[in-house]
């Protein structure tokens, strides 16, 4: 069964499909239904992120872990924007 409901946040569709977890070794497997897969460009080997949200799972290809450091980044580059200018204006000046 496919249906779609509205995001609460974005107010965009969110499309959602029953899967069934399987037994895999030692391991608990889901299969991505083909239309997903195919809307959303995925391969087989591609590497996806599975986050434990309050709202569920998210399956996403953004590493979490990453987006949170190019965040500190970028509020740090804002900060100290003045003092990165400077430091990068002494380039070979040793």
């Amino acid at each position: 069964m496919l249906y779609y409901i509205i995001d609460y946040f974005t107010r965009r569709h969110a499309v959602v499909k029953q899967i069934k977890l399987r037994q895999a070794g030692g391991s608990v497997s889901a299969t991505l239904p083909k239309e997903m897969v195919d809307r959303l460009h995925l391969h087989s080997g591609d590497q996806v992120y599975i986050v434990e949200t309050e709202a569920g799972l998210l399956l996403t290809p953004y590493d979490p872990v990453f987006e949170q450091a190019l965040a500190v980044y970028e509020r740090g580059s804002k900060k100290y924007r003045n003092a990165l200018r400077e430091l990068a204006g002494r380039e070979g000046e040793e």
